[in-house]
């Protein structure tokens, strides 16, 4: 009597419980070659996630590279194939090595979706779980990402991973993991500690790897990335997946999306600025990439911070940063600066900051709070004209005036720059950030920022004037025709009274002259019960009192409305007459009780 096999079986579920190498359940959906079943074959092969093709005689084996894999490349399917050598108890001859390299290398050689290779003997149980278990290794730790059997290196990808990682663990910036840094590594990835022996294990395998490399001052990069290949070459990927998805990298290499865009809302008419976390990062990350200890990130300097980043965010490359913010007679922009650039950018853009803290590596001081926690959201400001100060540490100004006004020239002084007698029109927006000190010893933040050819777009456009605190009319005072643009601008758009204003004269070292206007500027303010103009000059060392004013007046805006009559009047005596007649009222109902009581 013969035992009669069925063509296939049924479908087995291993649940996670049972040796997988993570929390997954396995299915394992047996198929038939039978050109019959092809259709079921189809459709079974486009769902799986792992192909174990199996085959046991010479003629089985030639079809893998005849039939099997071009066919599923025919299908379209990208899943790995683990490629499996079964009823090796019946083979007599020929060492494990000498099948793999004569079988099984020059295969995946030419097909190089195949993960990985095994003998095995369902007969004598050999090597039955390990097959599954790479089954399980090939879906939750692919080695085809990170390693190229044929050239015999890490792909670049996993390089450019693998040198991020690196980065954010060599705290000091020295180019070395020391033995506390590949401790603090070692225990991050694989929460267990790493013993003297076992570094200097990995020291003596690197140090023959790279035939007697100097790890005197401990691990470099290029150590690091050998360390990996080695890990990959020993089949070990699934240690290299470990370290990767601890520093938040996806199976496609790049960083998880939540993890460099997590959800960070700004409500209407608020603002987001940097948490003191947010700023004490920075800071340090200036301190530790200011190698020269000048004061100032030169380009060398800024590149090697950058490293683990795409590069400078946009914005800055659109601004023509280091320029929008304070340099030092170098040209280097100072930590000042530096402050004052990731104020601008968490302002303007707080998702673009959220995103370069993620590749930069920060880390919350409380390791449970989110990469959010950096930023903070300001009240909203909808109430204007409430008299109070608002509490907030970054204020966005836009500068309005006539052309050849000396806009320019102030966002300069407004950097500590030198002057410019040359005239140079300014055609796109130009923005520059630095901090003012208020009246009190606060430090917040001016965004200064002139509209250039964009100006009526940009006034016409609410959305851009609700991110705005305040307004700076700028006219210059020898010039007879400069004031009339600021009349023309607020008749053309009423809208701008709902922002506060400071109204400023440029050029008070020339002659002054009249203005061909129905008012002279202070009469106009006048009328509208606004302070007059603050006249300044970019040459005087006084011109640091104009950005105070500016910051107070975005700080309590209140201060910086037109008013009607009826807004000047004093109200003092309305407040007292109402103080006593509360008072009487109060009293009058005391001494009712009191009758009551009486009787």
């Amino acid at each position: 009597m013969t035992n009669k096999i069925q063509p296939v079986l049924p479908q087995i579920t291993i649940p996670p419980s049972i040796g997988t190498p993570e929390n997954v359940t396995t299915t394992i959906v047996d198929t038939s070659a039978r050109p019959q079943d092809r259709t079921t074959l189809r459709k079974e092969i486009r769902k799986c996630n792992v192909i174990l093709l199996v085959y046991a005689d010479h003629y089985s084996y030639e079809r893998v590279a005849l039939f099997w894999m071009p066919y599923f490349r025919s299908l379209g399917v990208n899943v790995p194939v683990v490629l499996c050598a079964n009823k090796s108890d019946l083979v007599g001859q020929g060492s494990t090595s000498q099948v793999v390299e004569e079988e099984m290398l020059p295969v995946m050689a030419e097909f190089r979706e195949i993960d990985s290779c095994i003998r095995t003997s369902a007969r004598e149980h050999r090597n039955v779980n390990e097959v599954f278990f790479l089954c399980q290794k090939a879906v939750t730790h692919p080695i085809a990402p990170l390693f190229d059997y044929k050239e015999g290196h890490l792909k670049p990808a996993c390089v450019d991973a693998l040198k991020r990682i690196f980065y954010l663990c060599d705290k000091n910036q020295d180019g070395y993991l020391d033995n506390q840094e590949m401790r603090d590594f070692q225990s991050r990835c694989f929460d267990k500690p790493l013993t003297d022996d076992d570094l200097d294990n990995i020291k003596l395998s690197l140090s023959k790897a790279l035939r007697g490399a100097d790890l005197s001052k401990g691990i470099d990069l290029r150590s690091f990335l050998q360390l990996n290949k080695m890990y990959a070459e020993k089949g070990r990927h699934e240690t290299i997946w470990i370290i990767l998805r601890k520093y938040h990298h996806t199976d496609s290499l790049s960083l998880e999306e939540n993890f460099l865009h997590p959800k960070f809302e700004v409500p209407e008419f608020c603002s987001a600025e940097l948490s003191p976390a947010g700023y004490r990062f920075f800071v340090d990350l200036f301190l530790l990439f200011d190698k020269d200890n000048d004061g100032g990130l030169n380009d060398e300097e800024l590149e090697a911070l950058f490293a683990p980043t795409p590069g400078l965010p946009p914005s800055w490359s659109d601004s023509a940063f280091p320029s929008s913010t304070v340099r030092n007679e170098g040209g280097y922009i100072t930590l000042q600066g530096w402050l004052a650039q990731w104020s601008m950018t968490t302002f303007l853009e707080p998702k673009t900051t959220l995103e370069y803290l993620a590749y930069l590596g920060f880390e919350p001081p409380n390791p449970k709070d989110p990469i959010t926690s950096a930023l903070k959201v300001t009240k909203p400001r909808k109430r204007r004209r409430r008299p109070g100060r608002v509490e907030r540490n970054v204020f966005h100004c836009y500068i309005l005036g006539a052309s050849g006004a000396g806009k320019s020239s102030l966002l300069d002084a407004f950097l500590n720059r030198t002057f410019d007698g040359l005239y140079h029109p300014t055609i796109k927006p130009r923005r520059a950030v630095n901090s003012v000190e208020l009246p009190g010893g606060k430090q917040v933040y001016l965004i200064f920022e002139e509209l250039g050819e964009l100006e009526p777009a940009i006034l016409e456009n609410q959305a851009k004037l609700d991110a705005c605190d305040l307004l700076c009319y700028a006219y210059d005072s020898s010039d007879p025709d400069s004031f009339s643009h600021i009349v023309d601008i607020r008749k053309k758009h009423p809208q701008l009274d709902e922002l506060p204003s400071v109204y400023t004269a440029l050029k008070a070292d020339r002659d002054k002259t009249m203005q061909r206007s129905e008012l002279q500027p202070d009469q106009y303010t006048s009328s509208l019960n606004m302070s007059s103009p603050l006249h300044v000059s970019v040459t005087w060392n006084s011109i640091s009192e104009l950005f105070v004013a500016l910051a107070e007046a975005a700080a309590n805006p209140s201060t910086a409305f037109p008013k009607s009559d009826d807004d000047m009047i004093d109200r003092t005596s309305l407040y007292l007459t109402l103080g006593a007649t509360a008072c009487a009222a109060i009293a009058a109902v005391m001494i009712w009780r009191r009758s009551t009581n009486a009787m």
